[in-house]
């Protein structure tokens, strides 16, 4: 390719000269092509380590002037032929310019404008965005296609120098991250090092350092593991790995695959060596912990962040840290992670200006919200650039009522009076909610007209008001004014100052006239509901009498949500449980609806309205619990995994005992997916809900934590799982809330609990402060960390036991073994992700349905097929395969949707390596029938079929007469009348006695009821166009090898006949003969076609010929082939029929002695022709082998 001309100051050093001119020069690098010797091995050494571009380029054309010691690069290219192809148009085009020029400079300058416009033109049609990366990266990414073999949609993300671990031995090299591989070279001294995996066959990434290996990054596979050490960066190098294996967990898991952003921000500054790819992925890394940090919505981008201070006015101090500004959010957070955290929406920004600056607060920044609330900002390093950022988004940032409507109906939420009012007068906030439209209005959904609930079902439903007189009740009261104090210094609402204070008043438990207010702030489900105005009603109404699998689950779990609770033993809380829970069901069809998504969102109705719980189980669902509500619960594994890991550092003790047990597996599945609702007393359980809508899954790891180390001495005791699961299930039954207002509510757990001691009650408030006393150091950014580590751990298993299961369903119908099975499995899994990878329109990704079995997830189409084929088939067709190849997969695709499964890809293989001689036949003749043979591809047919039609008139008369046409078919038919007789008499023998007619009865239907299995005489029959294609692929089959050349002769010359008898047969078939008709009338001749048999047959043992690696079966035929043939000859030449030692005699299979009704190679006698089995598109004709022997002798 042509070069922005570099100047090169030594000209020969590593260059050797090829050709040269006055003006340029062209050189081969040392060492390249053949030979090199010593000096090839330490060039080539000395390009990989220094990342020499000679290594991709070993050509390369240098401008010069006589009297100048200075040297031009004008052109590289990676073959003789491309630098070939530049110096011819140099020599062609400007040598006769340049002899022009009289000054030097003159002539330097005029090449070096004429390679810029060159490269210029070239440059017109190239997109874009390929400029965003830099040139010494491109170079980079050129260097690892072709090393690699990779395809142009194959994106580079970043390359690293490092040393990988051969045994012993560092290799020094260069590792390239792909969006899909992770790839390694290294050349030391001849010794070449090339390593391809694909992030998909990633089990382990570790991060360590032994006295072995220094510093070093792990890549464990199924089937190695890999150490690459010596890094400059080791910790950028193993976070972008851990974003890419990440990636392609993804695509396992939810058939997501990798699209890149093209929307990202252009850097202020150009970066080098760091391509569009790897921005984009910084800036993925960055919006997922911003949205996580600040329970933001899935769809929200950071922008930017800055350091600065925050104004606190609870304790009147600047607070260090960091701004975020994104596209609808201002947040900040404190350094010290518990100091402060706040988020303000743009949606409740009024004003926002620019303080003057003093030594005290410098760069001062002022933002004021509807809700009357100042903040103020100070040490912002570019204050102007970001306040004009933050007007930009503020213009584009629609102002939305239900804003106002947010603060009127958390105030109004806090009123006691508002408590024991079922309903709700119409000027109250509630009646104009998004939710307004659907509540006053009765919804039809399944069961009747139910009122839609427009509040916390708790309170339509508190059966004992009593307690909120007593002690209980003023605890509650005291907790309700604590937190209206909180409110008044620290604010209320998205905007409130979010401190320890916070946290310690939701360890206390939140008063339930709060709780769903406060569930929604803390866990982000209210930006979402106030940026998405009736979003819920819609989707109720969309949902309602539509029926799927997901509905016919949630109905049949309805009853079973808190049964014991009165909110949900009538209609009211079943209505609204069924609208929930099918809304959601059609918002993410992916999850649709999992077991415990009711016994969750059941709580949620108790405290919120119908479309507050909805938007609590969205956040709980797609963000708080990722992967926990699919058909395969992942995220619950995952966690389950941390669990585990977590109790192995905590508690070692217990750990190894636990895992002899089993138990962890058991509960954390119960205890993670309903939060502990399923096994605790409601109570208890809902102070836990509250602290982990506060501190997300970090807090249920600790709880779950603090219980096992409560019941260590009991469990270390225990002998088996069941003894360890009633120990668990008894403290849990009497874990108790002692200050909850409302009445206790049967647990059905309860009846674990049993013996004569009574039960030792554990407060929930004490479990709580104990979890933090003791594994409060657990840290968010750490659990996402094992998070990566276990989701690679699960989702491999998962593959690997969805890998059994297809191998074992498919087993025992084919003949493949086990372990062949496996490696088929993992060979046609890795063909569709490839199609995932590099497909044009991503069809592959989109095919794939996760609530299949796993026998129908992967799937692929023919092209995919094709390449299968191609390398695994054992016939060898040359040009020929690619059609055979899609002939078969024709075949095998019987609901004709253009895909075929894993099972129907084997079974096909199968057939062509494991089948017996007949069954090999049969697929053969198959291929060359429809649907495997198109319409289109027996038209190049008819142009052979015209020969033989222009040939047969002059062979009709000297074959065969008219007279003894028509006496074979009185032959036949007397013969078949003499068999039908004899067939029939004893059957009505046997029918005549009563005794016998049950079993022949029994006969009969046992017959029925097995499995027919495809004969030969069920195969239908084949044109004369069909035969040619045959004919074809036949040719192709055979190599030059004299001997297979000598059989395939003998077989074309007795598909010629048989295509000059099938004429014949036409001939004589539209002739209006009288016999003929009658022969027609009367004979019922078995309809199989047998030109497959001689053909066929003879095709496959060419073919086993080919295989030396067939059955022996497979041999003793190909060797019995000439034998065949030459009594084939002769039967040809004498008209013989069967005798002692005709071809018949020679078959040993049974199916074929069953189902055949004649020799298989008698058909190419002159006596066998049938009047009645000949048409105008029929070539080969069937009859009784003895009768056409006795009609022409």
């Amino acid at each position: 390719m042509w070069l922005g001309p570099e100047e090169v100051l030594l000209a020969g050093a590593l260059w050797v000269t090829e050709r040269a001119n006055p003006f340029f020069l062209l050189q081969r690098r040392r060492g390249h092509g053949k030979g090199g010797g010593l000096t090839g091995l330490l060039v080539g050494t000395l390009d990989v380590v220094l990342d020499s571009s000679a290594r991709v380029a070993p050509y390369r054309i240098l401008h010069q002037t006589q009297d100048s010691q200075v040297y031009w690069a004008v052109a590289c290219g990676s073959s003789r032929k491309e630098i070939t192809k530049h110096w011819e148009w140099l020599e062609n085009n400007l040598l006769q310019t340049l002899s022009i020029f009289d000054n030097e400079e003159d002539i330097t300058t005029f090449v070096k404008g004429k390679i810029h416009g060159i490269i210029a033109e070239e440059n017109k049609n190239e997109q874009p965005q390929s400029e965003e990366d830099p040139g010494k990266f491109k170079e980079a990414e050129l260097k690892m296609r072709k090393q690699f073999g990779m395809p142009e949609v194959e994106k580079l993300v970043n390359y690293y120098s490092c040393s990988y671990w051969k045994g012993r031995v560092p290799r020094q090299g260069w590792l390239y991250l792909t969006v899909n591989h992770l790839c390694f070279y290294s050349f030391l001294l001849g010794k070449e090092v090339t390593l391809v995996i694909q992030w998909v066959d990633v089990t382990q990434l570790e991060k360590n350092a032994t006295l072995l290996f220094p510093e070093c990054i792990k890549v464990s596979t199924r089937d190695s593991e890999l150490y690459f050490s010596m890094f400059l960066n080791i910790n950028e190098t193993f976070k972008l790995m851990e974003q890419l294996a990440n990636i392609a967990m993804r695509q396992l898991l939810d058939n997501e695959s990798f699209l890149q952003d093209k929307s990202l921000p252009k850097p202020r500054k150009p970066l080098k060596n760091i391509s569009a790819l790897k921005r984009d992925l910084d800036a993925r890394a960055k919006n997922e912990c911003y949205r996580a940090t600040f329970r933001l919505p899935k769809d929200e981008c950071l922008d930017g962040h800055t350091d600065c201070t925050l104004w606190t006015p609870f304790n009147k101090m600047h607070i260090p840290g960091q701004m975020f500004v994104s596209n609808n959010y201002i947040c900040f957070a404190s350094k010290a992670e518990e100091a402060c955290h706040l988020i303000v929406p743009l949606r409740e920004v009024t004003i926002v200006e620019k303080a003057d600056s003093s030594s005290v607060l410098p760069s001062p920044l002022s933002i004021s919200t509807k809700s009357k609330m100042t903040f103020f900002f100070a040490n912002l390093k570019d204050r102007d650039f970001l306040v004009q950022r933050i007007s930009d988004f503020l213009q584009r940032t629609p102002s939305k009522k239900p804003c106002s409507i947010e603060r009127e109906w958390k105030w109004n939420l806090a009123d006691p009076g508002c408590e024991e009012v079922p309903e709700l007068p119409s000027s109250s906030p509630l009646a104009v909610s998004p939710m307004s439209a659907l509540s006053n209005r009765p919804v039809n959904f399944c069961a009747g007209e139910v009122p839609t609930a427009s509040q916390g079902l708790l309170k339509l439903f508190r059966r004992n008001s009593e307690e909120l007189l007593g002690p209980k009740g003023a605890k509650e009261k005291m907790k309700e004014e604590s937190w209206n104090i909180h409110f008044s210094e620290y604010g209320r609402g998205m905007c409130m100052y979010r401190t320890a204070k916070t946290r310690g008043l939701v360890q206390k438990g939140i008063p339930e006239n709060l709780r769903g207010e406060l569930w929604l702030l803390f866990s982000g489900a209210w930006n979402e509901m106030v940026t998405h105005p009736g979003y819920y009603a819609d989707l109720v109404e969309k949902s309602m009498g539509k029926y799927n699998l997901a509905t016919e689950e949630i109905e049949r779990d309805l009853h079973r949500s808190m049964p014991e609770h009165p909110a949900f033993q009538n209609e009211l809380g079943i209505a609204a449980l069924r609208r929930v829970l099918t809304a959601y069901a059609f918002r993410n069809p992916t999850i649709g609806y999992c077991q415990a998504m009711n016994i969750v969102t059941s709580v949620l109705l108790l405290y919120c309205n119908e479309e507050e719980a909805f938007w609590l189980l969205v956040a709980l669902c797609e963000r708080m619990l990722p992967d926990y509500y699919n058909t395969r619960v992942v995220g619950a594994l995952v966690d389950q995994g941390i669990f585990e890991e977590l109790t192995r550092e905590y508690l070692p003790q217990l750990s190894e005992k636990m895992q002899d047990l089993g138990v962890i597996s058991t509960i954390s599945l119960s205890w993670f997916l309903t939060l502990f609702l399923s096994v605790m007393p409601f109570e208890s359980a809902v102070v836990i809900v509250d602290c982990f809508f506060y501190e997300g899954i970090k807090f249920i790891l600790q709880v779950s934590l603090a219980i096992l180390d409560a019941n260590m001495e009991k469990l270390l005791q225990c002998c088996d799982e069941g003894e360890a699961m009633t120990i668990l299930g008894r403290y849990l039954d009497n874990v108790v809330n002692r200050q909850s207002i409302s009445p206790p509510i049967p647990h059905l757990h309860a009846l674990l609990t049993s013996g004569d001691d009574p039960p030792l009650e554990i407060d929930i408030f004490e479990l709580i402060k104990t979890s933090y006393e003791k594994f409060s150091n657990l840290k968010a950014d750490d659990i996402e960390q094992m998070r990566f580590k276990q989701r690679l751990k699960v989702i491999q298993s998962l593959e690997d036991t969805a890998k059994k299961s297809v191998v074992r369903a498919v087993s025992s119908d084919i003949g493949f073994s086990i372990e062949e099975l496996e490696e088929l499995y993992v060979v046609f899994k890795a063909k569709y992700l490839m199609s995932c990878y590099w497909g044009n329109n991503r069809a592959a990704a989109a095919r794939r349905d996760q609530s299949l079995p796993y026998l129908e997830q992967y799937r692929i189409d023919v092209e995919q097929f094709k390449e299968l084929f191609i390398s695994l088939t054992p016939w060898s067709c040359g040009a020929h395969t690619p059609v055979l190849a899609g002939r078969l997969f024709r075949l095998l695709d019987e609901n004709r949707d253009s895909l075929i499964n894993f099972k129907e890809f084997v079974t096909g293989m199968s057939g062509m390596y494991h089948g017996d001689l007949t069954e090999k036949l049969k697929v053969l003749y198959k291929l060359h029938l429809p649907p495997a043979l198109n319409p289109e591809e027996t038209e190049s047919a008819l142009e052979a079929t015209s020969y033989f039609t222009e040939d047969v008139t002059t062979e009709v008369s000297p074959f065969v007469s008219e007279l003894d046409f028509c006496l074979h078919c009185e032959s036949q038919e007397t013969q078949e009348d003499k068999e039908r007789r004899s067939e029939n008499g004893p059957e009505k023998e046997e029918k005549g006695t009563s005794p016998q007619d049950y079993r022949y009865y029994l006969r009969m239907w046992a017959k029925e009821k097995e499995s027919k299995k495809e004969t030969i005489k069920d195969l239908p029959k084949m044109s004369q166009e069909q035969f040619i294609e045959l004919c074809k692929t036949l040719y192709n089959m055979f190599s030059e090898d004299p001997v297979e050349q000598e059989l395939y002769h003998a077989i074309a010359t007795v598909a010629s006949l048989l295509l000059r008898i099938g004429e014949v047969g036409k001939k004589f078939s539209n002739r209006p003969m009288r016999k003929s008709e009658d022969c027609k009338a009367n004979n019922t001749q078995d309809p199989v076609s047998e030109e497959e048999s001689p053909t066929s047959e003879q095709s496959q043992n060419s073919a086993v010929e080919q295989r030396p690696q067939a059955d022996h079966e497979d041999k003793t035929c190909g060797d019995a082939q000439p034998e065949k043939t030459q009594q084939e000859n002769q039967t040809l030449g004498d008209g013989s029929g069967e005798g002692q030692g005709s071809p018949l005699q020679l078959l040993s299979d049974d199916e074929t002695k069953d189902d055949m009704s004649m020799s298989s190679y008698s058909m190419v006698s002159t006596g066998s022709l049938q009047c009645e089995d000949i048409a105008d598109d029929t070539v080969l004709v069937g009859c009784e082998g003895s009768s056409s022997a006795a009609s022409f002798r």
